[in-house]
């Protein structure tokens, strides 16, 4: 029985490291997509770097899988980032929609998470603001 690629991405992105990451050709095709709320990219070597800025700007970055749905050449995941930044600990929730070719590898990796509600109003110098605005544009339910 063969392991599935989602199985694969999961375990590879669970355990990556800046040494593991000279293993992605081995997980992305060579012309794959990736975009994220502030990256949009193609190939390998792109994606790559955007790994290596995460591990050069956050301390202790991992990703935790918590579910996938595989259907033919696509899965969907969710997972929650862990990572620290000046010594204190973050985590960003967010999904993951990945398509992949014959052989298995991504072609198009599109990360889903909220910027704004995940970490800018948890930064300390911004926080404050986008936690206002979000309270300004913040539905009011009657009963």
């Amino acid at each position: 029985m063969s392991i599935s690629p989602s199985t694969r991405i999961m375990n590879w992105y669970s355990t990556l490291t800046p040494d593991s990451l000279s293993d992605i050709e081995q997980f992305y095709a060579d012309d794959a997509r990736f975009k994220d709320p502030f990256n949009e990219v193609h190939g390998t070597r792109a994606i790559k770097a955007i790994f290596e800025h995460m591990f050069a700007t956050t301390g202790a970055p991992r990703f935790v899988f918590i579910d996938v749905i595989e259907q033919g050449s696509q899965s969907f995941l969710t997972w929650t980032f862990h990572f620290q930044l000046s010594g204190k600990s973050y985590q960003v929730a967010g999904s993951s929609h990945l398509r992949y070719d014959a052989e298995g590898k991504i072609v198009d990796h599109r990360d889903y998470w909220d910027p704004a509600e995940e970490l800018w109003q948890k930064l300390p110098l911004i926080g404050g603001f986008i936690r206002f605005l979000r309270r300004q544009f913040l539905v009011k339910q009657s009963n």
